[in-house]
């Protein structure tokens, strides 16, 4: 609930560590994956505060008057400074606006996830003059609280007296009573002074800490590297680009690769780990690790860019529902990736079997490199970074499309019958069996997970639904049985070479074949045109015996049923359970596809359908 208190943001600064990025971008309007960054700050503040807004403005003042009369937020009230007044001196320029109740103060460069209300909250309930945002930064502290967690000195080294005293940094995020801009003199100051002051009177500054909450202050050209890679990897991207990007079809990219709305990017061009502002244009040639600009490349220490530790050997890699781990190691060039399991994961060693099984068949897997079954870590080839989710997202034709996807299903066709055919050389996956049961556990897991989980339903006809779900697991049960597996999308596809290479098949299991042709042409990660679907459906069915063909047009409804049953299951576990948000964003047309089977079924499922009509 927003709270009843103006806000105030400082947005007059030169950023002059941030050149020659804001040579040509002011550093309140540097993009963050397709938002400037005070966009993403006004969004935040006004979520939290009902009041009105003022904005400080000096350096590029035209610049950003502009925006702000085209945003969603030009009826905030700008405070124009002749000369840069400090960050005490802008407030009391501001005074007329901020003397009648109380404020937060947010400074244009931080971006965060601190939350704001309970910051409000906070400061009324001690009955602070001023409140200040806090958290254990080693690299900043220098802000000096008692047990009681006021404000008692700022600086470093830590004053001798200061011992006892608690270390925290200032997040650059405040609140405060009108009182207190009579600690502030005329012209320009430091608000930090005005604390001391205010301190040294005996009026309460208190400080609430937010230790643990992101926090990034985009003050460098890699701290804001890091923070666009860190945004993207919390959204569960790898890519972004622009819908005003310029993007040739013959374009490399790999890694974290943004580019930002009006950029181009050439032919040939290779790209990995970069971000390419406004106005940035590439050319036949290789860029990694950098931000390109109009006019500028600024290169950046992979590490720094990537927002990892200097003296590690590894990185984090991946961004999708999986409770293992993966790390890049390795430099030059010659990188391997390393899979870390948990002590009671009952896949690692149906996913090291299934490796050895696939590669023996000639499916495209990822190389085993070596095995460590006491630890559960495995070594395979790198295969980058580029997913089939993430090349989708550059501009691409449908013929281009189609033929990536024909690699794909001849990958799958291979699965489903040269590897099928040899299965009982893999008794693990032989005899793990996709049956009446499992698809049992789908449509329960959807019920509990999305309907009542995520949508907060609980479904009046329970009776009805479960008998309609048992008719359906015993249709689906009934179909002839490949090896499928089990999560065949766009994410679990990596592209390498311009060829596909499959990924996180340790679910594999023997089922209809039709599940994984729900899963990659009917995915909710990517919507395929109407056309090119029905294009690799008809190859697909063309390139498989005749029999085979028939099962999968009979079971191909159900299955499509099932799987998106099980894909909504899994967000609504995902999202809720594990605190992945950013699966939500492919809830809509996972629903999409779910209600299009249904209208095709409704007469068999009518109580299911009833269900899902509601959602």
């Amino acid at each position: 609930m927003a709270e009843s208190v103006n806000a105030f943001i400082l947005a007059a600064g030169f950023g002059l560590r941030l050149r020659p990025i804001t040579n040509s971008i002011p550093k309140p309007l540097v993009p963050i994956a397709g938002k400037p960054l005070l966009e993403r700050i006004l969004e935040k503040v006004r979520a939290s505060v009902s009041g009105e807004i003022g904005i400080n403005l000096h350096y590029q003042k035209e610049t950003l008057k502009e925006w702000l009369e085209f945003s969603p937020f030009s009826d905030s009230q700008i405070f124009i400074e002749d000369e840069i007044l400090g960050t005490g001196g802008a407030l009391k320029n501001a005074e007329a606006f901020l003397k009648n109740k109380a404020f937060v103060v947010h400074n244009s460069d931080i971006f965060s996830d601190i939350d704001i209300s309970r910051l409000i909250s906070y400061h009324k309930h001690k009955g602070n003059l001023v409140t200040l945002a806090v958290h254990d930064f080693p690299k900043f502290n220098n802000l000096f609280l008692n047990e009681a967690g006021l404000l008692k000195n700022v600086g470093l080294p830590r004053p001798e007296y200061a011992q006892s005293l608690v270390s925290r940094a200032f997040t650059g995020i405040a609140v405060y009573e009108p009182e207190f801009l009579r600690f502030l003199p005329s012209g320009p100051s430091s608000v930090v002074d005005a604390w001391l002051a205010t301190s040294a009177s005996g009026e309460l500054v208190g400080a609430c800490d937010f230790t643990g909450a992101k926090w990034s202050d985009i003050g460098t050209p890699a701290a804001y590297a890091a923070t666009v890679v860190d945004f993207l990897r919390t959204n569960g991207e790898t890519v972004y680009f622009g819908s005003e990007t310029s993007i040739c079809s013959n374009a490399e990219i790999n890694g974290f690769v943004i580019a930002e709305d009006e950029s181009k990017i050439g032919e040939s061009t290779k790209l990995c780990n970069c971000i390419l502002l406004p106005g940035a244009e590439t050319e036949a040639r290789t860029y990694h690790n950098c931000i390109v600009g109009p006019g500028f490349e600024l290169k950046i220490k992979e590490n720094e860019f990537l927002g990892m530790p200097e003296n590690t050997d590894s990185v984090l890699i991946g961004s999708g529902g999986s409770d293992r781990s993966y790390f890049r190691k390795g430099e030059s060039g010659r990188t391997c990736v390393v899979m870390k399991s948990g002590v009671g994961d009952a896949d690692f060693e149906r996913h090291i079997e299934y490796t050895k099984f696939f590669t023996s068949c000639g499916v495209p897997v990822p190389v085993l490199v070596s095995v460590d079954y006491a630890r559960k870590e495995a070594v395979f080839e790198d295969l980058g970074d580029l997913s089939l989710y993430s090349w989708l997202k550059c501009t691409r034709q449908e013929p281009d499309i189609e033929r990536m996807y024909k690699k794909i299903l001849d990958a799958l066709i291979k699965i489903q019958t040269d590897a099928s055919d040899r299965v009982n050389e893999c008794p693990p996956l032989a005899a793990r069996i996709f049956d009446y049961e499992y698809f049992r556990w789908e449509t329960k897991y959807f019920i509990e997970r999305f309907v009542i989980g995520l949508r907060g339903i609980e479904p009046e006809n329970i009776d009805d639904i479960e008998n309609e779900l048992n008719r359906l697991a015993s249709l689906c049960d009934s179909f002839q049985k490949t090896i499928i597996h089990r999560d065949f999308q766009s994410q679990n596809i990596m592209i390498m070479d311009g060829k596909p290479r499959i990924i996180d098949y340790q679910g594999a299991r023997m089922a209809p074949s039709a599940y994984d042709i729900a899963s990659i042409l009917w995915d909710p990660y990517y919507r395929l045109p109407d056309a090119v679907r029905e294009n690799l459906l008809e190859y697909y069915l063309s390139n498989i015996k005749t029999e085979m063909a028939d099962d999968v047009q009979r079971s191909l409804l159900s299955c499509r049923l099932q799987r998106h049953m099980q894909a909504l299951g899994a967000y609504g576990f995902l999202s809720t359970v594990k605190n992945k948000k950013y699966f939500l964003k492919h809830v809509p047309e996972g629903l999409r596809l779910l209600k299009e089977d249904i209208g095709l079924s409704f007469r068999e499922y009518p109580s299911l359908a009833k269900l899902i009509s509601v959602l």
